[in-house]
């Protein structure tokens, strides 16, 4: 089975012509190395890996090797050399711009502060995850497995299940050490797999760090780590006054749906649906595939002391729009909902579910299935 990234690789490809530097930035093992070499295969460049020996000696004079060079620089594992990022601040700068470059790290939140203070109005960020529903027609698979490529692409489910297992291991014992953060592997997977029966639910802080026997700040720092490497998302509220009591903590999901359901170990498809957390592993995977769109400055939920709540606003250009996340096949109208229409004052709001068919509930809110939702014009990038 073969995946094309048409459309992220399209994407890509404007941002580096446009752009001194672009800086693809995701977890280890999401496909950007892949997607790369894929790129060069259509624009003339250079290719270095920075875990590479031969590739490193090259740039034991970086501002020389690089700055002799033209076309697409392309610097994988960039993290691995942060010092980098000055000398391209320098090779962007010069005119004419005889050289465009991308680079591709496994985010840490090291990385996105060194990039960010280093390249500063140089550098156009690109966030990348694993497949996503537009990519695959296979909705059921991709929900059960996941995005991650190794994963989704197992020849079968307990292959998957392995990769995965063998994913959180090296992420906690290799990665997060290598990012200089010292936090034991072993208190880091309590915490996530803690994380995953709160997937869905708005962050408390103290009630985890309570469980944990530890203080609520150092829960926070946790939650930062896994949130900057792209683990965890953390969606934030909206609030107004409006004259109600809104939440105002964020809501926290895993943010890969094959992660969520390893650190629950729900192997099958089977104990996924006979789980507590089924429809919370749908509202997590439907709600990542949009909001993975539609940028995450345009992204909260809506909350009331008093009960009523949305899944997901989008607001764009001044209008609002609205997501709730179903897993029933036959969906129906809540009075939360019609609160919200109201409230919020939406433009529409839509019922995503995983079903085949389009219909109404109620005047500006309508049942949809989840790939539709993803073709709405306020979805699109």
């Amino acid at each position: 089975m073969h995946v094309r990234r048409s459309a992220l690789l399209q994407r890509i490809h404007r941002s580096v012509k446009g752009h001194p530097v672009t800086a693809l930035l995701g977890p280890r093992q999401c496909g950007k190395t892949t997607l790369a070499r894929e790129l060069m295969r259509q624009v003339k460049g250079t290719f270095f890996d920075l875990e590479n020996r031969q590739d490193l000696s090259r740039l034991q004079d970086p501002v020389r090797t690089l700055g002799d060079l033209r076309g697409l620089i392309i610097l994988d594992e960039v993290q691995k050399q942060p010092h980098l990022l000055e000398t391209l601040r320098v090779l962007a700068d010069r005119q004419p711009r005889r050289a465009f470059f991308l680079i591709l790290g496994s985010a840490s939140p090291d990385l996105l502060r060194h990039s960010s203070e280093s390249l500063a109005g140089r550098v156009h960020f690109i966030d990348m995850g694993g497949f996503d529903l537009i990519e695959t027609p296979h909705l059921d698979r991709l929900w059960l497995r996941g995005g991650f490529p190794p994963s989704y692409l197992a020849a079968n489910g307990s292959k998957s299940f392995a990769w995965r297992e063998d994913f959180l291991k090296t992420f906690l014992e290799r990665d997060v050490p290598q990012w200089g953060i010292r936090v034991p592997a072993a208190t880091l997977r309590r915490f996530w797999g803690m994380l995953a029966h709160y997937h869905g639910q708005t962050w408390n802080a103290s009630e985890i760090a309570s469980s944990l026997g530890t203080a609520h700040t150092t829960t926070h720092h946790y939650l930062d780590i896994l949130t900057g490497a792209f683990m965890v998302r953390q969606l934030p509220p909206w609030y107004e006054n409006m004259g109600k009591r809104l939440v105002k903590a964020p809501k926290i999901y895993i943010r890969d749906s094959g992660l969520f359901h390893s650190l629950l170990s729900l192997e099958t498809k089977e104990s996924l649906h006979a789980h507590p957390k089924f429809g919370a592993s749908w509202e997590g995977f439907a709600l990542e595939q949009i909001v993975r769109r539609v940028s995450d400055r345009h992204a909260y939920f809506w909350g009331t002391h008093a009960g009523a709540e949305l899944d997901l606003l989008i607001i764009r250009d001044g209008q609002r729009w609205g997501f709730e996340f179903k897993v029933s096949e036959a969906p129906s109208l809540t009075k939360s909902m019609r609160i919200a229409l109201k409230d919020l004052k939406l433009r529409r709001l839509w019922v995503v579910y995983p079903g085949t068919h389009r219909f109404s509930l109620e005047d500006r809110i309508e049942a949809i299935p989840l790939d539709e939702a993803l073709r709405l014009d306020v979805v699109k990038e």
